[in-house]
């Protein structure tokens, strides 16, 4: 006799029950139960009245298996639709990013390493970073993971600069909008605390492994909620007695969001940059299981073949950029914060 037996018979429930009798799949523990007896009764005591529990004393009760299969069921229906939708308006991301691997690809290494140079000094104008970087990208094209790494920095310009694209104006929109920031701040938690591994599951349904934007998307994602937030916060945290001296100027919102606003919370917003881009280079490891080139692909065969030597010296260039993107974005905060300018 099942434990919760007397509480489908107290709500009367029991004729219900019995409708349709052994209909569903019969779980582990009943098999497990009718092969040994003897362990049929180790159960607690009072077991929690959970899905699988509730069927062993009302066979027409849903199992947990019937939950978690309505679920596939039902994103498999709306699959076709959104795929209808989401083609088309992704699409250009494929183009980027299949640009940007073939520009950082075909590109001359004497001609592309200059120019990632002259953006570092451009960005943070420190001799000791650019002397970092120069090392770095040696030693990388030294153990011939040069056009490894450039794919995975390729991946993550596009994806970056999507993320701010779309990251600023939308912490702009919440800082202005107390509704708006209310109704985003439950979707923003959720991106932010779904495991990695679970954001490539839909998205393997909806398109190709072939496609670019399978891991684009995947990693725009992933990583454009902190630029969202922080940008948020910073326009927040603008003193509001500079506000109201500015609205007293008679200045126009457009005027005082760009003209003071923006400049002001430029911290708080390269701070969400700078926490975007490693988020952004976490992701696009886990991106190669959807066939995302670069380190990750090498870090991959590593695990796959057990070839130790492999993926540590791609999991140290990942580590080598980790650190390059961190530096030049920090210095770049830290240019902003004393209100230096760009020349």
């Amino acid at each position: 006799m099942a434990y919760y037996d007397s509480l489908f018979n107290g709500l009367g429930l029991r004729v219900w029950c019995d409708a349709e009798p052994g209909s569903a799949n019969v779980s582990m523990a009943s098999l497990l139960a009718k092969t040994n007896p003897d362990t049929a009764n180790t159960g607690p005591v009072f077991p929690f009245p959970s899905m699988d529990e509730l069927y062993q004393a009302c066979s027409s009760f849903p199992q947990s298996r019937d939950f978690t299969a309505a679920v596939e069921t039902g994103f498999l229906n709306i699959k076709d639709v959104l795929k209808s939708v989401l083609d088309p308006l992704t699409q250009p991301l494929s183009w980027l990013l299949e640009f940007a691997l073939f520009s950082f690809l075909t590109t001359p290494w004497w001609i592309i390493i200059p120019l990632i140079l002259w953006l570092v000094w451009y960005v943070c104008r420190s001799v000791n970073i650019v002397a970092f970087v120069t090392l770095s990208f040696v030693f990388l094209g030294f153990i011939d993971h040069l056009d490894a790494a450039l794919q995975t920095l390729a991946i993550i310009t596009v994806c970056t600069g999507i993320c701010i694209l779309f990251g600023v104006p939308i912490g702009i929109a919440m800082a202005k909008s107390n509704p708006l920031e209310r109704a985003l701040i439950p979707l923003l938690d959720l991106l932010q605390t779904l495991p990695t591994f679970v954001y490539l599951i839909p998205l393997i349904f909806l398109f190709s492994v072939t496609e670019p934007k399978l891991y684009g998307i995947a990693i725009i994602v992933y990583a454009i909620v902190p630029v969202i937030r922080l940008t948020n916060l910073g326009i927040r945290l603008v003193d509001q007695d500079v506000v109201e001296a500015v609205n007293a100027f008679g200045m126009s919102p457009k005027q005082k969001l760009l003209g003071v606003e923006i400049p002001l919370a430029m911290p708080n917003i390269m701070a969400g940059v700078n926490q975007t881009i490693m988020m952004s280079l976490a992701m696009v490891v886990i991106a190669s299981l959807v066939s995302a080139p670069g380190l990750g692909v090498l870090v991959l065969r590593g695990i796959r073949n057990l070839e130790l030597g492999v993926g540590l010296i791609a999991g140290l260039g990942i580590v080598l950029l980790a650190v390059i993107l961190d530096r030049v974005s920090k210095a770049a905060i830290a240019r902003v914060s004393s209100g230096q300018t760009y020349r």
